[in-house]
């Protein structure tokens, strides 16, 4: 056999086995990613602070594990077990401290209004006016506590309607 055949034989021998543990790492891998992909993907939804901070721990052990798996090409650690009362503790512990950060933050609020003056809230009617449509008024059962928006609008037209009716009857 001639020396560069057997040369070009063996180099493609060693890239074709080379390649194919890396690409079956990339395999691996991928799954990996994939994961990580999702946990991304929920964390930018809506979600509460503590779903916020599960996420975040997710996220974390999730690029963890695919950065050790890209890195290590595809070497798998053995799994050992641990002991889950203190898994438990250290992430009740991790969330109290993030809680006790979110709840002393203080939210100072501005001014809502522009004037530190009292409120003084007047109805349309004032007096024996006032009294007079208090008697006239029938609110119909169904706009006590109106249930959604149609009947909160029929309440208010039915108002208006009275009120009209009380104004050309008063007026008299």
């Amino acid at each position: 056999m001639h020396p560069l055949k057997f040369v070009l034989i063996i180099v493609a021998c060693v890239t074709c086995i080379a390649f194919s543990s890396e690409v079956a790492a990339k395999k691996r891998c991928k799954a990996l990613l994939e994961k990580l992909h999702n946990i991304q993907t929920m964390q930018r939804k809506g979600y509460s602070a503590k779903r916020g901070l599960s996420l975040r721990d997710r996220e974390d052990k999730a690029r963890k594990n695919w950065w050790q798996c890209e890195n290590n090409r595809g070497k798998t650690k053995q799994k050992t077990k641990k002991n889950t009362k203190k898994k438990s503790e250290r992430k009740m512990a991790s969330y109290n401290t993030q809680s006790k950060r979110i709840k002393n933050k203080k939210i100072t609020a501005g001014t809502p209004f522009k004037t530190n003056n009292a409120i003084i809230i007047k109805s349309i009617y004032q007096g024996d006016k006032k009294q007079a449509w208090l008697k006239y008024y029938q609110q119909p059962n169904k706009c006590s506590r109106p249930k959604n928006l149609s009947a909160f609008a029929f309440c208010s037209e039915n108002k208006k309607i009275q009120r009209a009716d009380f104004e050309n009857k008063y007026s008299d």
